[in-house]
């Protein structure tokens, strides 16, 4: 089997200039497939392209299935960075006869991809992709940090009831409901609480689960990059920008993140040494005005890429000896919280312990946390993070 036989080849003829392009532009470091189907075992890519044309369950959203050649467009005219970029572009998953073909393609080449170590960067198409890219991780055998940025919880009014289609408004309750169950975290960046049900953030505050508000992470937008960093997968719904950066979407609304925050979770997306996946949903080219938005989603997913060559590989922590250890005691209890500094990127992790039999090959589990969570630690309370991540563990 070849990737190739679920993708079709780019028209470069719609995205090219007349001129082509510069040399130090992406469209010309990029190795598209046009006539040749880049060879992934010889190439050295890093990352991967991919678009899915599928809005068939994007609610109040159909177009958006046009999204990723609009993308590409504006991608390839911008200019590389600092560094060196290894990147393919593999064309777009041929639309299925049936929903599901199309999600069962883009599971198997996320999958292919991710054990070949490259990234695949995903272009939608609605959102309920994420459940597609979700299920790419079935047979790797590890448990998943799944991170959102999402104005509101896709879940279904009866989480207990799956009985419906996978849409883009319900798709989070079939990832939730997934057998087998490896799904050990979920983070939600941006929602908008008038947006939300209380019954949904109930469910979210019974499975201990990481929700923050806009309001947390407005003009502050570093709060975000623990959260990130504990990311195996992310997806990123156009519409959690605000509609005067990003109107390129049929549900977009007045309030949500400013395009200069979204590039910037992006930059700590790519940053993160655990992400093997993104993808970028919802982008609708028929409600975008001189393509503003899709300017928007290119630099986002320039910032990913320029995060991702500057990462620092300092997780798993080794050496040892590019670390400072930090132990404190808490005022009301014996117990010592153990905190970890990366000498290299003054990034914070957070030691939790394994309940006893968790885990045969560590005594602790690693959690990426803040300075903030340490000074919590130091004046002697236990911080929030340590309490959620410790009851996950047993």
């Amino acid at each position: 089997m070849s990737l190739a036989d679920f993708l079709t080849p780019i028209d470069m003829s719609r995205i090219a200039p007349q001129n082509g392009f510069n040399a130090s532009q992406l469209g010309h470091k990029i190795a598209a497939y046009t006539d040749q189907f880049p060879d992934l075992e010889e190439g050295g890519y890093h990352m991967a392209i991919i678009g899915v044309k599928e809005d068939r369950h994007a609610v109040n959203n159909s177009g958006c299935a046009e999204a990723p050649d609009f993308v590409r467009e504006k991608l390839y005219q911008l200019y590389e960075g600092d560094f060196a970029s290894k990147i393919a572009d593999l064309g777009n998953i041929r639309r299925g006869a049936a929903l599901t073909d199309t999600y069962a393609a883009l599971k198997v080449v996320a999958e292919e991809l991710i054990k070949s170590d490259i990234i695949p960067v995903i272009i939608g198409g609605g959102q309920d992709l994420t459940y597609a890219q979700f299920t790419a991780y079935e047979q790797l055998e590890q448990k998943v940090d799944l991170v959102i940025i999402d104005q509101s919880f896709d879940l279904e009014d009866d989480f207990e009831r799956n009985e419906g289609e996978t849409t883009s408004n319900s798709f989070l309750s079939k990832i939730f409901l997934h057998e087998p169950n490896y799904l050990f975290n979920f983070s939600n960046l941006g929602y908008q609480t008038y947006l939300t049900s209380q019954e949904s953030l109930r469910v979210m505050d019974k499975l201990l689960f990481d929700v923050h508000r806009l309001g947390e992470l407005s003009g502050q937008i570093a709060v975000a990059e623990p959260v990130i960093r504990n990311a195996n997968m992310l997806s990123f719904d156009i519409g959690a920008i605000r509609s005067s950066d990003a109107m390129g979407n049929a549900n977009a609304t007045p309030n949500g993140f400013y395009g200069e925050e979204a590039c910037q979770i992006c930059r700590y997306a790519g940053y993160n040494d655990k992400l093997t996946s993104i993808g970028f949903y919802e982008y609708n080219p028929a409600y975008d005005v001189n393509g503003q938005t899709a300017i928007l989603l290119a630099q986002m997913i320039w910032y990913f890429i320029e995060g991702f060559y500057n990462r620092k590989s300092d997780f798993p922590l080794n050496p040892k000896s590019q670390y400072l250890i930090y132990k404190t005691t808490l005022t009301h209890d014996e117990h010592e919280v153990v905190f970890v500094k990366s000498k290299k990127s003054d990034r914070w992790w957070m030691q939790v312990p394994y309940p006893a039999g968790g885990s045969l090959n560590e005594r602790y589990h690693l959690v990426p946390c803040s300075y903030d969570d340490y000074m919590t630690a130091v004046n002697g309370e236990m911080p929030d993070l340590w309490w959620r991540t410790y009851q996950k563990l047993n």
